[in-house]
């Protein structure tokens, strides 16, 4: 009895403790974002008075709508665009092995390189066509990281059952391409949702590129929070409030794509 009580009472207080332990620096920094000034500095912390002046002041004292807006644009385009290149490419490799495999090691190969290695070739690139300082120059190296990140990441999606179906479509008479569009792609729609919202995460937090190649009008979020410093030091109650407006976006997303993205990142694991 005790054994078999210990059986299902421990993994749980397991989980609960290591959900406390991921949970607890996204609770501190909404208390904080909710106290004055003051108490937000005090060790040990301290509750205070709560209210939402730190989120009337990051829009009155900085340009962060702006801000938000470059993230959310440019997150959406490079998302929007890298996904269908990305499936077509994984496709490809699933299903006809286009390349061999020196390149798929090359497309993994990619995501090991340092941006810092991508990031001064590219600025010289946008330097010599004119798209420095523009949502432009950061969608195309956003994509530089999410296109090789979507299609290895797609690339199991297209194998195991869905190569049976497509299969079957072919001898009914489905060309390549219907059975590309009618049967792969929808079989694969949970994986390829997971991965969309994984690409929108990664353009969304992405900073060296932002750093490097944005201007004053076309700096994203990371590069915003980043500058919220005065001559006093960095003032930590506006920008816990600048970072939980941040994580929005994402909490958002997640309600909706719940479903579909345990269901999609669980059907990669076993394929």
């Amino acid at each position: 009895m005790i054994r078999r009580f210990a059986k299902k009472v421990i993994p749980h207080i397991v989980l609960v403790v290591f959900s406390l332990i991921i949970l607890m620096p996204l609770v501190w920094v909404v208390r904080v974002s909710l106290t004055d000034k003051l108490t937000a500095y005090k060790i040990p912390p301290e509750i205070g008075t709560l209210g939402f002046a730190n989120y009337f002041e990051i829009f009155e004292r900085f340009p962060f709508v702006t801000w938000f807006a470059n993230s959310l644009i440019v997150a959406l385009c490079a998302t929007l665009i890298a996904l269908p290149f990305a499936t077509a490419m994984a496709y490809a490799f699933a299903r006809r092995n286009t390349g061999g495999a020196l390149l798929r090691l090359g497309v993994l190969a990619s995501q090991m390189l340092p941006p810092i290695v991508l990031v001064l070739p590219l600025f010289g690139m946008f330097l010599f066509v004119g798209l420095t300082q523009t949502r432009t120059s950061l969608v195309i190296a956003h994509l530089s990281i999410s296109l090789p990140f979507l299609a290895w990441m797609l690339v199991s999606f297209f194998e195991g059952d869905s190569v049976r179906l497509e299969e079957a479509a072919r001898v009914d008479g489905a060309t390549r391409w219907q059975a590309f569009r009618l049967v792969a792609v929808p079989v694969a729609a949970p994986g390829i949702l997971a991965a969309g919202l994984l690409g929108f995460i990664l353009s969304w937090n992405e900073f060296l590129f932002v750093l490097v190649l944005s201007g004053p009008g076309t700096q994203t979020l990371p590069v915003g929070l980043a500058s919220l410093e005065t001559h006093a030091g960095v003032e930590i109650a506006p920008l816990a409030a600048a970072t939980v407006v941040s994580l929005l976006p994402v909490f958002a997303l997640l309600p909706f794509l719940r479903k579909h993205l345990i269901k999609g990142l669980s059907l990669g694991a076993l394929k």
